[in-house]
Order: C-alpha cells, then structure tokens, then sequence
C-alpha cells in the first residue's frame, strides 16, 4: 500500500461510531433501552440505527417521536447510562490503527467529525493507541448537529485547508451530507449504520465494505 502520486487532500475527516469505532450494535441497543426507560415505544433496529451520527438529543427525539420534548433531557440522561455501561465493549474496527498510522506518515492531517459529546470523544483519545493520532476534532455539542457543515467549516478554518482539498469518511448519509453542505468529497462506508444503498444520492468517490478496502482506497487515491 505505497503512494506513487502527491497527495489529492491534506485534510482527512473521519467520522467515529460505526466509521473508526465498532459500536453501531452498542449505540442502537442503548437508543431503544432509553427510550423505554421512559415510557416510549421500543424504536426499531432500523430506526434506532439511523439516527447515529445526529447530535445526541436530536438523535433521541428522532428515534422517540412519542417522548415529549420535556422529557428529552430525562432521555439523554437514561441514554448516557446505558452507553457508559457498556462502553469498554466498543473496539476499533480491525485495521484502523494500520491506516490511521499510514496516513499520518504521508502527512495528511488527520480529524474527528462526530455526533458523539465532546466528553465521549476525549474519553475514547485517552486510550494508549489513539495518543496523537488526531490532530484536530469537533463534536456535534461544541458545533453543530450533522448534516450541518460547522464541523468541516471549523476543522478547515483550523488547518487553512480549502475543501477541495478535504475529505470526509462515514458511515451514514449525515456524514455524506455534511461533506456536501461543506463543499467537501466524501468516502462512504458501509459496515456500520446505513445501508450503502442510500449513499449514491449524494455522490461519494467511493464506497469501501471493508477497513482494509478504505486503506487501499485511501493509498491509491487520497
């Protein structure tokens, strides 16, 4: 996996959950958990999963339309138990670690753009492996919710990288979205929270079905 060309972006992007992060199946159980914790009815799978990578408290009302925006607060706080519960089950996708290790000698900046809170992401960067692998991040509770563009608009601003020369990776068609409000190009992936089906409507230059198939993407054309 050896670049033979310059590099295309300097700025790569990444989503969290779903996109780096194995935690689709963990996220979806504690959505539907909160949501019956306060009375609501059960979210489905499908519905639970789709609203990952919004903003947490929009991401519940999505998912609990019966839940009175009263009570969203109440939601978030039975979400946040749940997810803490079972954090440590969360595991990066096999592979990240490599790719995120290869970009950063082709001396590409390296970011996180996510739904998750910023106290979330800090806690997930602490970990030995992760140390310095970012050089910068935003999260939807100090910007703004997905598909919003204030995430990429800042993390740019940040590097003085225009978005032609930004790239934007995730799992769901928020990420894809966000890229396009922001005038950026974006990779989708398929293995976490959307089906990839919906993902053409926004025109991403590729759609990788595995982290190994990303990291070839990324060498050959980034």
């Amino acid at each position: 996996m050896t670049a033979t060309h310059s590099p295309r972006f300097d700025l790569i992007a990444f989503d969290w959950d779903g996109t780096l992060f194995d935690s689709t199946a963990i996220i979806t159980r504690c959505i539907q958990s909160a949501v019956v914790d306060l009375g609501g009815a059960r979210p489905s799978d499908e519905a639970a999963s789709y609203v990952i990578g919004m903003g947490l408290l929009q991401a519940l009302a999505h998912a609990a339309p019966d839940i009175p925006s009263t009570q969203h607060a109440a939601l978030g706080e039975r979400y946040r138990h749940h997810y803490f519960l079972h954090q440590n089950d969360i595991s990066l996708f096999r592979g990240v670690l490599p790719m995120l290790a290869a970009l950063k000698e082709r001396r590409h900046w390296l970011a996180v753009a996510t739904g998750k809170s910023r106290r979330g992401l800090n806690e997930a960067l602490q970990t030995v492996e992760l140390k310095g692998v970012f050089d910068g991040s935003r999260t939807a509770d100090e910007t703004a919710g997905k598909p919003h563009p204030l995430m990429l608009q800042e993390l740019m601003a940040e590097f003085g990288v225009p978005p032609e020369r930004t790239l934007m990776i995730g799992d769901t068609t928020h990420d894809l979205q966000m890229a396009r409000n922001a005038g950026c190009a974006s990779v989708g992936v398929s293995y976490g929270a959307h089906s990839h089906h919906g993902f053409d409507a926004f025109a991403p230059l590729a759609i990788a079905h595995s982290v190994p198939e990303l990291h070839q993407w990324l060498m050959d054309n980034a």
